[in-house]
């Protein structure tokens, strides 16, 4: 089992930026990509960027493309989502996730663990 702890959330204003974290500890050794979701209240839980945890390729869903940035630090076991230029419609409680799937799946049904979220509110 894989444990993990979001951080960096925060309430900004439209345009600013944030960073995400998410430390992993436990059975690292079992994870093959990591994933950064959102979920706003009443919806489901949507794919946002993902990364390959040996060879760092990455994802993003069309939305947050040129706007955030996800990667790693194997020495650190921790992923980070960079956001930038964020707007109001990024507002949501963002979770990381760990999936032992060979590829960067955009599925949440893919990953096995979760970290209990940390809430990003963009104000206009």
């Amino acid at each position: 089992q894989v444990q993990l702890v979001e951080s960096g959330g925060g309430l900004v204003q439209a345009g600013d930026s944030l960073r995400l974290s998410c430390a992993a500890s436990g059975r690292i050794s079992s994870i093959t990509a990591m994933g950064w979701f959102r979920q706003a209240p009443g919806k489901e839980r949507d794919f946002v960027a993902g990364i390959n945890w040996t060879v760092g390729t990455t994802r993003y869903v069309d939305s947050v493309k040129g706007r955030f940035t996800v990667s790693r630090d194997n020495a650190r076991n921790t992923v980070y989502l960079q956001m930038t230029s964020l707007k109001p419609e990024d507002t949501a409680s963002y979770y990381c996730g760990a999936t032992s799937v060979p590829y960067v799946s955009t599925l949440a049904a893919r990953y096995t663990d979760w970290g209990q979220g940390t809430q990003v509110t963009v104000s206009s």
